[in-house]
């Protein structure tokens, strides 16, 4: 099965939607309050632990019904048939996109090339928690007899960004061992990492598919010659594990073969945390609580391929999405969670989103003549608040925001929440109302301020609202609930890909610089010949 190739600016809904825009874009979000008694009911979603509030956007029941005509001309449902059933829908690379495979409660069989892969996908689970339980109970033992301290794990990208993001998500629920991230191909970077480090107490995990990536790969050797400082070759097998698809590369650093972790090619970087990548997730908080939030992502699966798109929460946020992108042009997203557990999530979901979208061909090799992706940027709130909402609340730009909070704090810090949820509350309230000038003017009054004074400060305080946020209200930061929260951008991310016509799961965009630096680098080293243009040239020289 592949996904259905339709151009959205040929479709009904895509013409009508552009019409329908015309007519309401002058109407302020509290417009539409008054005039649909209703809303609130009608644009709220509920799903196990999750509350989602739309009312506060630029957008009526005829929009909605616009946008849900939209996704059916697009051909979203056999779209998302093809997405769980192992259809190859990352055409250019050939390759099915099963993820969600990773975390499926419910199926017993998905084929892809007549092959079952959910028996394989069960057997590395249970080496992950065998291995993850050997090293957390201190029966797995490095070199010297010590058990093991601190897991460093070695990779980038979604080899990286993903388990570095649940990890400090799930602190309240890790161990006793320390977790740290090698990425940068910087040596400085290595250095600290590995600088308060003992060998003999710490395990390295090397993430790389093609274990040939070359940040991934430069780090590794870096950190191999570390190590064998104060310890021998034979000892890498007690302190070295891959995640891996090339075994012969793997053995060749000489990792032993019962400690490669297998990955599959229908497992996309972005989205592999849920695969042996995580496997420093387990480490850190145990493989139960490692199954649990597969477990909600799992769900949220589910709730996205059965529920109406009415009822959809993936569906109506990539809709609402598309909506501001390609009808309001608004060019960015704001994503502010209200827990500093999930201060990392908007860095995390800028490589899905801006990666997988972020294409200018279409699903039939043409170039598209409308808008696909959108900026992803954020911070964690109240930090958010101090640093970019003046832009949010005053600046010229529509920017649509996505607020996470949490009913429940973890330590049950009853004050600290309440200020915290009062925040996050306030702030949606401010940017859709806004304060007018006769507000700021009764203000001003009440402070005892002359007219004068009051007529020049008075318009530097008027706030015009109409800012449009979706609130996501979730009971508890469990590891199912942020599994599930996760899933869910995910989901966003396939439905804004099959509207705009866009093959969303490869990266084509990331090769060239690579190998151009390659070329580069063999400049460094004395390699002479290669063409580059005049400003590139002479920053080579500088460089050297």
């Amino acid at each position: 099965m592949e996904l259905p190739k339709k151009n959205p600016l040929g479709l009904n809904a895509w013409n009508a939607l552009e019409a329908h825009f015309q007519s309401i874009q002058e109407k302020s979000i509290l417009d539409h309050f008054e005039e649909e008694p209703n809303r609130l009911n009608d644009f709220c979603l509920q799903w196990e632990q999750f509350y989602v509030d739309l009312s506060k956007n630029r957008f009526n029941t005829e929009t909605q019904q616009l946008l849900h005509k939209l996704a059916e001309e697009s051909g979203l449902s056999e779209a998302i048939e093809a997405y769980f059933g192992g259809g190859l829908i990352n055409e250019t690379e050939g390759r099915a996109v099963l993820h969600t495979a990773l975390r499926d409660t419910v199926s017993t069989r998905i084929d892809v090339a007549g092959e079952n892969v959910l028996t394989g996908i069960a057997a590395v689970k249970e080496k992950m928690k065998s291995f993850s339980d050997a090293v957390i109970s201190g029966t797995w033992k490095g070199y010297s007899g010590k058990a093991l301290t601190d897991i460093v794990n070695i990779g980038i990208g979604g080899s990286d960004l993903g388990p570095a993001m649940v990890t400090e998500a799930l602190a309240y629920y890790k161990n006793h061992l320390n977790i740290h991230f090698i990425s940068n191909v910087e040596g400085d970077h290595v250095r600290e990492i590995i600088k308060p480090l003992n060998p003999e107490t710490t395990l390295f995990v090397v993430v790389s598919k093609s274990f040939a990536t070359q940040e991934t790969l430069s780090n590794a050797i870096t950190v191999r010659k570390w190590f064998l400082e104060s310890a021998s070759e034979e000892a890498i097998s007690q302190h070295f594990v891959a995640v891996s698809t090339n075994v012969d590369a793997v053995t060749a650093f000489g990792i032993a073969p019962d400690n490669i972790f297998p990955m599959n090619d229908w497992v996309g970087g972005r989205f592999s945390l849920w695969s042996a990548v995580g496997l420093s997730i387990c480490l850190s908080v145990g493989y139960p609580h490692f199954e649990t939030f597969l477990n909600g992502a799992g769900g949220m699966d589910q709730h996205f391929k059965n529920s109406p798109f009415e009822k959809n929460i993936p569906v109506q946020l990539a809709l609402l999405s598309i909506w501001y992108n390609n009808f309001w042009n608004a060019e960015s997203e704001a994503i502010i969670p209200y827990t500093q557990y999930l201060r990392n999530l908007p860095a995390y979901l800028q490589q899905g989103i801006m990666e997988s979208n972020g294409k200018s061909v279409d699903r039939n090799g043409k170039t598209v003549s409308y808008q696909t992706g959108t900026l992803i940027w954020g911070a964690s709130g109240t930090n958010a608040q101090h640093a970019f909402f003046q832009l949010m609340h005053q600046g010229t730009k529509l920017i649509p925001a996505d607020f996470i909070g949490f009913k429940e704090s973890l330590y049950g810090e009853t004050e600290h929440r309440q200020k915290l949820t009062a925040n996050f509350i306030a702030q949606t309230e401010a940017l859709m109302c806004g304060k007018t000038l006769e507000m700021v003017t009764k203000e001003l009054q009440a402070q005892g301020l002359d007219e004068t004074t009051i007529e020049k400060l008075a318009p530097f305080k008027v706030f015009e609202g109409n800012r449009p946020t979706n609130s996501i209200v979730i009971e508890r930061l469990t590891p199912y609930n942020l599994g599930a929260l996760i899933a869910l951008y995910e989901h966003k991310i396939f439905v804004q890909g099959v509207i705009w016509n866009i093959f969303s799961y490869d990266q084509w965009g990331v090769e060239l610089g690579k190998q151009l630096a390659n070329i580069i680098l063999s400049d460094f080293n004395g390699e002479q010949g290669h063409p580059h243009d005049k400003s590139t040239q002479n920053l080579i020289q500088k460089m050297l």
